[in-house]
């Protein structure tokens, strides 16, 4: 049974060479979070007293604005970043899917690279040899599988690095929102892709600022704000707080009636 536990957790980073107040606000706007002044050494607060529970069928998303805190928290739930303070523990196998090219090499083809990002996904060799012609026949690449990466655009190395996100079997499933910045065109062929991925993990957890990815994806949300949870709940709850409108006014009765039957989010204030 997949599981995460967050209890009063807090992620601080150091800023050693930060001398100015003016370097450390710059800091502070692409971190986000606080800055705390007790220390001699600034300390960028990213996360502060999280607690949260998740379990298997949990469809999360995080909303708030740029540096709120989401990819730490991401990251936390990952078991990439070790809370500073408090607990965080994690049962089930983790795919975080933060960067759609990490993984990949530019120097080798299209179809050596497909090996790569599914083993650093998780998967096995046998697995993916498995999946190979599934995964060129998606991206429509064509012969250009067999040149060096370096020789794609960037709009064919996202079909490629997606290509082989949507072919995972995860336990827990952690989506950055960078995945949502592809050709649009693409994205909607790739969405029943997406929504077939996430109905195949056992929970997932995505940060987006796109309602129609959410809406298709999660059920409830968590909006975090200044590195804090600062609200929890359904989705459409939750994001009419925080866009100050009901966002999904227009969907169908039966896509309204998905989200606010879902089960909010478990955790402490």
């Amino acid at each position: 049974m997949v599981s995460i536990d967050v209890q009063n957790a807090y992620v601080d980073f150091p800023i050693f060479d930060a001398k100015t107040r003016s370097l450390k606000k710059k800091v502070l706007g692409k971190v986000g979070g606080k800055i705390g002044t007790e220390s001699k050494v600034p300390i960028i607060e990213a996360l502060q007293d999280i607690t949260l529970s998740l379990r298997e069928g949990d469809r999360v998303g995080l909303v708030g604005h740029n540096g709120a805190g989401k990819s730490t928290l991401l990251r936390l739930l990952s078991g990439i970043y070790e809370p500073t303070r408090g607990l965080a523990r994690v049962q089930g196998k983790v795919a975080p899917v933060f960067d759609l090219g990490v993984g990949m090499d530019p120097e080798i083809s299209g179809y050596e690279n497909i090996m790569i990002r599914g083993l650093f996904l998780g998967m096995t060799r046998k697995q993916m040899e498995k999946r190979v012609d599934d995964i060129a026949e998606f991206t429509e690449l064509g012969d250009y599988l067999q040149m060096p990466l370096r020789t794609y655009s960037t709009g064919m190395r996202v079909r490629l690095a997606l290509g082989v996100v949507t072919t995972i079997d995860p336990e827990i499933l952690i989506l950055d929102e960078g995945i949502g910045a592809v050709d649009a065109a693409f994205l909607n062929k790739a969405r029943d892709r997406l929504v077939d991925l996430v109905n195949r993990s056992g929970m997932l957890v995505f940060a987006s600022h796109a309602d129609d990815l959410l809406l298709e994806l999660c059920t409830t949300a968590i909006w975090m704000d200044e590195g804090r949870m600062k609200m929890r709940g359904g989705l459409r709850e939750v994001l009419t707080a925080y866009k100050g409108r009901d966002p999904f006014e227009n969907i169908s009765a039966e896509a309204a009636q998905r989200i606010d039957a879902a089960p909010a989010v478990q955790g402490g204030e």
